[in-house]
């Protein structure tokens, strides 16, 4: 069968667990320096070491010989769907304007919601598909996609409607776990009405789109001059409530308490975190809440990076993701992430690895089944050209990922 795979001589590293690893524990990976992984049926049935004796029938063989097996990669926070593209908001960013100041002349998030309900469903789809390609060519095997560049019931649906039939797809490169983001920002129609635009969001999109399973996550702005903290905690209870999880941008541009709000609902991750207090990284550890931390987004932003040494520290779990969106951080780059992530945010490459998988794959609620080489999950994996994983931020902004493999299917890169 075309997933059923044997991987042999590979130098084999990974986290282990069906949960997030953390503090000290981003940092253990397992070694095996001469393994073989085994996939039935997409999903891996032996991981250890070499055995001896004659290979099984029916399986495709990989000699993976002096090269790193990894778990496929996790990117848990993209906004992949979105009509157009805004390259003179990057200028104008590159000359002093502050993103708010961008949004708050008719800018940022707005911009992309008029040119998403213009485009049609097949431009959209045709859109995302060369994305998810470039990110599998990267070692991504499951990605995280957000609505919200519709903020109306046809084009949010629309842009669940895009991710569900990429996903359908049995040869699908990249597995899409969608999140409805549609506080995301308020919609002009709403101007100055903002709780009856939550009251929207929770008497008429969650239930609709629960029961016709275009999402399993919830996510909501919760910043200063976009939705309060009382909105934020009125919907993701709501959301909660209805079997999402939930998700929320949090303390991007100020200190603003989305952080602690994540942390009192028992959030799967609280995400950016730019601006997040002492107060919030103590509670995301104690509440199990995965930091989602994105280095791209404050490069592309020229602001401070998120305080990621300082919350591993602390004993949260966090996860690295690229936030690739048309506004503030049009790259999805694992290579630059990866790079951005040791250099200047102070991760062990071991760190960084368990943040872009297993941690990854908390964060989106999907560690029982991806995220690690472990028998029983799926065989997702990136296979470095190097017998080394230090490579990953060393080769500094540049592939390292030869192949991927997708539930045992080898990609083409």
């Amino acid at each position: 069968m075309d997933n059923n795979l044997l991987i042999i001589n590979a130098h084999i590293v990974t986290p282990v667990g069906s949960g997030a690893r953390k503090g000290k524990e981003m940092n253990e990976l397992l070694n095996i320096p001469c393994g073989t992984v085994e996939v039935t049926d997409g999903i891996i049935t032996y991981a250890g070491p070499n055995r001896k004796g004659k290979l099984p029938e029916g399986y495709k063989v990989l000699n993976a010989e002096n090269q790193i097996l990894l778990p496929g990669f996790v990117d848990s926070h993209t906004h992949l769907v979105f009509g157009g593209y805004r390259p003179e908001e990057f200028i104008w960013r590159m000359r002093g304007d502050s993103y708010m100041s961008i949004m708050e002349r008719g800018g940022g998030i707005v911009n992309t919601m008029k040119a998403t309900r213009e485009a049609s469903f097949h431009e959209l789809k045709e859109k995302a598909e060369k994305y998810i390609h470039a990110m599998s060519r990267m070692g991504v095997t499951t990605v995280e996609g957000k609505s919200g560049y519709g903020l109306d019931k046809e084009t949010e649906l629309k842009q669940l409607k895009v991710m569900a039939a990429i996903n359908r797809n049995p040869n699908r490169k990249v597995e899409i776990a969608s999140t409805f983001l549609g506080a995301h920002a308020l919609p002009p129609e709403y101007k100055d009405r903002e709780e009856r635009y939550i009251d929207f969001l929770i008497d008429e999109m969650l239930p609709y789109i629960r029961e016709n399973n275009l999402a399993e996550n919830c996510d909501v702005f919760c910043e200063k001059g976009v939705f309060t903290v009382e909105q934020s905690r009125r919907l993701l209870s709501a959301a909660k409530e209805m079997g999402y999880g939930i998700k929320i941008h949090a303390d991007e541009i100020v200190s603003f308490g989305g952080t602690e709000l994540a942390a009192e609902l028992h959030a799967l991750s609280a995400d950016h975190l730019l601006h997040v207090s002492d107060e919030g990284i103590r509670r995301m550890a104690e509440n199990n809440v995965v930091a989602t931390l994105l280095p791209l987004t404050a490069f592309t932003l020229r602001e401070p990076y998120a305080r990621g040494r300082e919350m591993i520290d602390a004993g949260c779990a966090v996860a690295l993701a690229t936030d690739l969106n048309p506004g503030s951080c049009f790259s999805g780059s694992i290579p630059l992430t990866f790079a951005l992530a040791c250099i200047y945010m102070h991760f062990s490459v071991e760190e960084a690895i368990t943040a872009l998988t297993l941690n990854g794959a908390a964060a989106i609620n999907r560690a029982e089944s991806i995220g690690s080489i472990e028998v029983g999950k799926k065989g997702d994996f990136a296979l470095l050209g190097s017998d080394t994983y230090s490579m990953l931020p060393y080769y500094t902004g540049m592939n390292s990922v030869q192949c991927t493999i997708k539930e045992g299917r080898i990609l083409e890169n």
